[in-house]
Formats: structure tokens, sequence, C-alpha cells
């Protein structure tokens, strides 16, 4: 089981895709609190929904490339992101990303249940063991950090709730009407 919630369907599609303009508006694994509050402050979106669409990291993997400076290289001089458990990274660098210039290598975003929709990526944000530099810049702002113990101790079924309100408050996002964009013939193809 997951979190649910409706999507409103006979939407609009663009007819321009744009790589950069996308790239642009997806917060970076890097991002520290300013960026991702900024980028979410500018689709309508709070420091509620950050954690909680943070929450996502659950499950699913990440190439080496995403975080490896965290690992060998955080300020440019050969060192490690301080943020990040020391264990964790240890075991990071010496089973799975071995070098800063692996961009093959996939590592769990939430180690041990990586196909489990849970609790377990925000309990692993508390013990400094976010795979992303996204995921520790949450506890750097006291409300995303009271909203990640929230998270962490209470319960699945609240979790899913308010994730889905969160997913259906991104839906909202950018919605076309009227003249803008087009109903597609083909969902891959613009008429």
């Amino acid at each position: 089981g997951g979190p649910t919630w409706n999507v409103p369907t006979g939407r609009r599609d663009g007819r321009i895709s744009n790589a950069t303009e996308a790239l642009n508006n997806i917060p970076p694994p890097f991002g520290n609190f300013t960026t991702l509050i900024t980028l979410f402050g500018n689709q309508g979106l709070d420091v509620k929904d950050l954690v909680l669409l943070s929450g996502a990291h659950t499950i699913g993997v990440s190439h080496c490339s995403s975080f490896s400076n965290r690992l060998f290289n955080f300020t440019g001089v050969g060192d490690q992101d301080p943020s990040l458990d020391s264990e964790y990274a240890d075991n990071l660098k010496s089973r799975k990303c071995l070098s800063i210039a692996d961009n093959t290598t996939q590592v769990e975003m939430d180690p041990g249940s990586r196909n489990t929709f849970d609790l377990s990526y925000f309990k692993l944000v508390l013990k400094r063991r976010g795979l992303f530099e996204s995921d520790a810049a949450l506890t750097k702002d006291p409300t995303a950090l009271g909203q990640v113990r929230g998270f962490a101790g209470g319960s699945l079924q609240d979790f899913f709730v308010e994730f889905g309100k969160s997913m259906e408050k991104m839906g909202r996002i950018g919605v076309k009407t009227g003249s803008d964009g087009e109903i597609r013939r083909t969902c891959s193809v613009v008429n």
C-alpha cells in the first residue's frame, strides 16, 4: 500500500516542452533549505509540502553523481559533508560509490525499504542519513525539522493523507485553461 490522491482528468497539455525550463523548476539534490523553499514557494507550495513531498525519497534509487560531492569533495578540498553521518558515509564510500567520478552506480535512497512507501525516510533524516544534501537541509529550519520529527514518530496513515493533499496541490501548478495548450490525440505527440 501507499498514499492515494485524486488526479483531475481533462487537462490540457502544453504545445512546447522545454527540458531546461523543467530542470530549473525541479529542486536539485544538492539544494540548501533556502533554495528548496524558494523553488517550492515559487510554485505556491510551503514548508509542509516540501517536507511531505521529500518523503517520497522513501522509495527508489539515485546515481552516485547526485550526492558524491557530499562524500568526497563537499567544500572543494576533498572533504566530507559534516552533516552526513560518518558511519553511513564510510559505508557508501567503501561499498557503493567508490569515487567521485562514479556516474553509474545506483544507491537506495532509503536503504532496506526502497520499494516500501513508509516513514523510514524521516527517521533516516533525523539520524543524518538522508542521501541528498536536500534531505539534510530539512533539519536546518526549525519548522521543517519539527515536521520531519512529527512524521518520523507519527502515523503512516496520517502521512499518506497529508502526502496525498500535497500531491493534489502540486497537481494544480500551471494548469492550462481556455485556449492555452491542447488536448492531444496522442499523448506523446503535439497535435
